[in-house]
C-alpha cells in the first residue's frame, strides 16, 4: 500500500472538510439536542456525490474507489457522526446491489441511491435474534409473482427517511433473503423510535411489515442465499462504523489540544503538565494506529478483496480507540468535558455507539477468532 494519498483524493478530502466545517459542524449540537433527522444534510451529500463515491459512473456513482469514500466519511463525521452515518448506511444496500445485482437491479436501484436522488438503509436486527441471522423470524412466503413479507425489525437507522430498506428475511425453506423494498410499498410501517444515548437524529425506529408486497425483481441475489449478501454487505458497513470511530477520536483529540493551551493552571498552560502531555500523546498515538487500520481495510476492498475479516478487525479496534480517546478528553477537559455546551460529552455518547451498533465488540471478537481457526 502506497501511503501517500493522490491528487485526487486529497482535493476530495479538503472539499470534503470544507464542507463540513461550514455546513455541518454549525448544525451538529442542534441535531444531537433536538434528535431531528437532517434531510437537507443529506441531500446536499446526495449533490455533492458523497452518497455514490465508490461505485461506477455508469451506476451513478463517482468512481473514486473505497479509500475516497474513508477519506471523505472522515471529514464529515468529525462535524457531526450523525450527518456522517448517513452517507455510510446509505452504502450499505449500494454494496449489496452492486455486487449481487442484476444489470436491471443495478439500474434501477444503485443508480439513483448512488446520485443522491433516493436514500437506503438496511432492516436486519430483531428483538429476539439481535445479530444472529438463523433465529430471523420475519418471514418472505411466495405469493404469485412476488413475496409477501410479514415481521419486524429494530434499530433500524433512517427509518423514516429512506426510500429503499435491505431487507434480510427467513424464506419458507431454508436460508435467508436479501430484498430491496420500496418503504411507501404497502404494510410498512414505521413505529416506535429509538432514543439512543448516541447518534441522536439518525431516525433509528422499529419497523413493522405487515404483509408487504414485494416483486420478484426486487429479491436481490439467489434464492435463500441472503447471507452471501449480508455478509458482504455488512462488511462495508463495519468499515464505515471504524471511519466514525476514527473520526469521533480525531475530533476528540484537536478540541483537547486546543482547550490544553488555553486553559491555565497556577498561571501557565496545563498543556505543559505532564499529566495532560501523556493523554494527548496516548491519545494521537492511538488514533494515528486506527485510521491506519481503517485506510488498509478500504484499500484492501479497492484492490478487490474481500474485507469481511479485515473491517470485523478495523471496527473492533477503531471503536475501542474511540471510547478510549473520548474518555481521556474528557479527563483533559475536567469538568468542562461534561457541559452539554461543549462537543465533547457528544463526542464521548456517539464513540460508544461505534461499539454497539452494526455487530457488537463481542461478535466482531468472533469473526477474528473464526478465521484465525479454521
Amino acid at each position: 500500500m502506497d501511503f501517500n494519498l493522490t491528487e485526487q483524493e486529497k482535493m476530495l478530502q479538503v472539499t470534503a472538510k470544507e464542507f463540513a466545517v461550514k455546513s455541518v459542524q454549525p448544525r451538529a449540537a442542534e441535531i444531537d439536542r433536538s434528535g431531528k433527522f437532517p434531510f437537507d444534510l443529506a441531500q446536499k451529500m446526495g449533490e455533492l456525490g458523497y452518497r455514490g463515491l465508490p461505485y461506477p459512473v455508469e451506476y451513478g456513482g463517482s468512481g473514486a474507489g473505497y479509500l475516497s469514500y474513508a477519506l471523505v466519511l472522515e471529514q464529515i463525521c468529525q462535524a457531526s457522526m450523525t450527518t456522517g452515518a448517513i452517507m455510510a448506511v446509505n452504502t450499505v444496500p449500494e454494496e449489496a446491489i452492486f455486487r449481487f445485482g442484476n444489470e436491471k437491479q443495478k439500474k434501477a436501484f444503485l443508480t439513483p441511491l448512488a446520485q443522491g436522488k433516493k436514500l437506503g438503509g438496511i432492516a436486519f436486527t430483531e428483538a429476539e435474534t439481535g445479530s444472529d441471522p438463523k433465529a430471523i423470524t420475519t418471514i418472505a412466503r411466495k405469493s404469485g409473482k412476488g413475496f409477501v413479507i410479514s415481521g419486524e425489525k429494530h434499530f433500524v437507522a433512517m427509518a423514516s427517511a429512506v426510500n429503499l430498506e435491505m431487507l434480510f428475511t427467513r424464506r419458507e425453506g431454508t436460508g435467508l433473503n436479501a430484498f430491496i423494498v420500496d418503504t411507501a410499498s404497502k404494510g410498512f410501517i414505521v413505529r416506535e423510535p429509538c432514543e439512543t444515548m448516541g447518534l441522536r437524529g439518525l431516525g433509528t425506529a422499529e419497523v413493522h411489515f405487515d404483509d408487504v408486497h414485494v416483486p420478484e425483481g426486487n429479491l436481490l441475489g439467489a434464492e435463500g442465499k441472503g447471507y452471501d449478501v449480508l455478509l458482504t454487505a455488512i462488511s462495508l458497513g463495519r468499515l464505515g462504523v471504524a471511519v466514525e470511530a476514527v473520526a469521533v477520536a480525531q475530533a476528540a483529540l484537536d478540541l483537547s489540544i486546543e482547550f490544553a493551551r488555553q486553559r491555565k493552571a497556577r498561571g501557565k498552560s496545563i498543556a505543559q503538565l505532564p499529566s495532560t502531555q501523556w493523554n494527548l500523546a496516548e491519545m494521537a498515538s492511538r488514533v494515528e494506529a486506527a485510521r491506519w487500520l481503517t485506510y488498509r481495510t478500504a484499500f484492501l476492498r479497492d484492490q478487490g478483496q474481500d474485507i469481511r475479516y479485515e473491517s470485523s478487525m478495523a471496527k473492533l479496534f477503531a471503536s475501542q480507540v474511540a471510547v478510549d480517546v473520548t474518555r481521556m478528553a474528557l479527563q483533559v477537559h475536567g469538568s468542562y468535558g461534561t457541559m452539554t455546551s461543549l462537543p465533547v460529552e457528544r463526542l464521548y455518547r456517539d464513540a460508544k455507539m461505534t461499539e454497539l451498533y452494526v455487530g457488537v465488540s463481542e461478535i466482531q471478537r468472533s469473526i477474528i477468532a473464526n478465521e484465525l481457526v479454521e
